[in-house]
């Protein structure tokens, strides 16, 4: 082949629509891989997609809990424009179908589309009979394949979801959910500890399923249970199945791990291969989970063209309704990176995740990048990759930050808006977090978790003070004003 003619080609497959990948790690905080500092467990596989990227050193997730942060990264809209919240496992659908989403907006440039892993959305219109066809669900919101958790590991139903249905029920024995009263023969927590793998919390010790109590009561289904062990394995080779079903056409695969949420049961290839037990433990199943599904691209020749983000959808938390030792067993390690707070909270340390952006074809410049990101972005970022125009009162809360994507010495966002159970701006070297004056649910005053939730307001510089210690509300009132001026006008913004 001659000269001109290896450039033509090249030319073209550089051109070619990008494949994109979205890794969605559960609690994973910012000092939870090795790339961003951890030494008491081995990432390997995210570490050599950091080395092959851009590492984000101020990249957040939209909402510092999982529901409200899944909402906006699939709508590009903030999570209190719905009320969205942390969900029921029988909670219906809260992302309205009938509007534009992240998936529907890859359909729009021509691309396949899937979802595998946690849910945590809702699904159904109300009442959701497990037995039938269960919608809508990601499939009505524009995934072309779903293979799901329909809530999360420690709710029931303890099965899975493929599409509309349940996998392996028998119709003989039907399944019946309650948040409200018990149902069922199955033991629960609270009367049989003997039967447990971990101790739970009260709100954790209904049905138990698999040697583990979860939140809510579960009758019938007994051939359609999970096994947690089993995870690692079931959602990577659903994960590989549609990448290579896919591989000459361009995809989209959204992959919201389950890892490192609680319950948290790594499998016995990975239990003992960090110093903190099993959450540190369930980190290594997480790296080796990405790392498969990273060797499947490559193994299709199609990695070197596809746009991969691997990020968490909130800051981390150690005790979480179980008694799995995450606290006692930390050592020297700091799930936060030395920023203050974690889920749940409105300290940096809420939404302050690892990120890391890889996509050999077009990243302009490797290495750090300490451009402002939140995953809010991701939608009308990628809208800008594929080219899709968007409507005006669509992705209404989100930036186009691609340039910043692929190049680690763009800028990002000026001013981000962080989500807890309140609001915080950043703004330049400012971070501002505004009064509360709410209630929070009663199971989170068991937690050993700092909120930062104050009747007064809060105003740190992160310039000279990236832990928030020092609050400045006091001494400049006058910007205090201007940064709740400006969480205000964007509570009230209706269009982009």
């Amino acid at each position: 082949m001659g000269c001109s003619q290896q450039a033509e080609k090249s030319a073209v497959v550089k051109d070619k629509q990008p494949n994109v990948v979205i890794f969605y790690v559960d609690d994973l905080g910012y000092g939870d891989v090795g790339s961003y500092g951890a030494e008491a467990v081995s990432t390997p596989n995210i570490d050599a997609l950091a080395a092959d990227g851009i590492r984000f050193t101020d990249a957040h997730s939209s909402a510092a809990t999982c529901t409200p942060s899944r909402y906006s990264l699939l709508t590009g809209q903030f999570a209190f424009r719905n009320n969205a919240a942390i969900l029921p496992g029988d909670a219906p659908l809260i992302i309205d179908h009938r509007k534009p989403t992240l998936p529907k907006m890859f359909k729009q440039a021509g691309y396949k589309t899937a979802v595998v892993g946690k849910w945590h959305l809702g699904l159904g219109d109300g009442y959701v009979n497990w037995n039938q066809a269960v919608k809508p669900g990601p499939l009505e919101l524009g995934f072309d394949y779903s293979f799901l958790l329909p809530a999360t590991g420690d709710r029931v139903p303890t099965v899975y979801l493929e599409n509309h249905h349940v996998v392996g029920l028998d119709n003989n024995d039907p399944i019946t959910v309650s948040y409200e009263q018990r149902i069922g023969e199955r033991p629960v927590g609270t009367e049989s500890p003997e039967l447990l793998k971990q101790m739970a919390d009260l709100q954790h010790s209904a049905s138990i399923v698999n040697g583990i109590s979860r939140i809510g009561w579960m009758a019938g289904g007994k051939s359609a249970e999970w096994v947690d062990e089993d995870f690692p394995f079931v959602f990577t080779n659903k994960a590989k199945q549609f990448i290579q079903t896919n591989k000459a056409a361009p995809f989209m695969l959204f992959f919201p791990f389950h890892d490192i949420h609680v319950p948290r049961v790594p499998n016995k290839m990975f239990q003992g291969k960090s110093t903190m037990g099993v959450r540190g433990d369930a980190i290594a199943q997480m790296d080796w989970i990405t790392g498969k599904i990273i060797d499947e691209l490559k193994a299709q020749g199609i990695y070197d063209n596809t746009l991969i983000i691997f990020s968490s959808d909130n800051g981390p938390v150690l005790d979480d309704g179980y008694d799995d030792l995450a606290v006692q067993k930390l050592g020297e390690h700091d799930p936060s990176g030395a920023f203050r707070g974690g889920k749940y909270s409105a300290y940096e340390a809420g939404t302050r995740v690892p990120m890391i952006v890889t996509y050999p074809n077009k990243i302009s410049n490797q290495g750090d990048s300490d451009a402002l990101i939140s995953h809010i972005d991701f939608y009308r970022s990628l809208a800008e990759l594929v080219g899709v125009n968007l409507e005006n009162s669509e992705a209404i809360d989100s930036e186009n930050v691609l340039p910043a994507l692929l190049d680690a010495s763009k800028p990002g966002r000026e001013e981000m808006l962080e989500e807890s159970f309140t609001l915080a701006l950043r703004a330049g070297q400012w971070k501002y977090i505004a009064p509360f004056s709410g209630s929070t649910p009663d199971w989170l005053a068991n937690k050993d978790i700092e909120h930062g939730l104050l009747t007064e307001p809060q105003l740190y510089d992160l310039s000279i003070d990236l832990s928030e210690q020092v609050n400045m509300a006091e001494h400049h009132p006058e910007i205090v004003q201007e940064l709740q001026a400006r969480i205000d006008a964007i509570v009230k913004k209706t269009s982009f």
